[in-house]
């Protein structure tokens, strides 16, 4: 398929122009007895984005991550949360490629940053770097539009 002459002219621009710390919080409520534990925390990880437009076909992607961490008995181990946010310029993109591309492959690019900041806090705190596995950010997408169809149908039926 050839670009049009419209879209030779105009061609997309996709540019990182800042990242950054939005907001970060480490609590390690159980310290020092929780930094000698006898097995591996079970930790819990939510995975949020958000993203916003900006002037000048700037946009702004939040990428929000949490873990809890709790010891065998339930008991609180350690709490991380990050908001590592990122600058994008998006020029001449589809109206309907715009929010995939914020909420795909923005947190995508961002990501790596994000998992350095919270492996160096837990480990900074006194536990073992926690390194996340890699995000699915289609599957997070999908999982947005379905819950985006399901409110939009629960407000026709009332």
């Amino acid at each position: 398929m050839t670009d049009t002459p419209e879209q030779q002219a105009n061609p997309v621009q996709f540019q990182v122009l800042a990242q950054y710390v939005r907001d970060l919080s480490f609590e390690n409520p159980g310290a020092p007895a929780s930094l000698s534990l006898s097995q591996q925390p079970k930790i819990d990880i939510g995975v949020d984005v958000q993203a916003r437009r900006l002037p000048d076909d700037r946009y702004e992607v939040d990428l929000r991550i949490r873990a809890n961490a709790t010891d065998a008995e339930g008991k609180p181990a350690f709490v991380v949360e990050l908001v590592y946010a990122g600058l994008f310029l998006l020029r001449n993109v589809p109206a309907d490629a715009l929010q995939p591309l914020c909420l795909i492959e923005c947190p995508r690019v961002i990501f790596p940053f994000a998992r350095r900041i919270i492996a160096d806090m837990t480990r900074d705190g006194g536990f073992p770097p926690l390194m996340l596995d890699p995000i699915d950010f289609v599957a997070l997408y999908r999982q947005h539009l379905a819950r985006s169809q399901a409110q939009a149908q629960q407000v026709q039926q009332q």
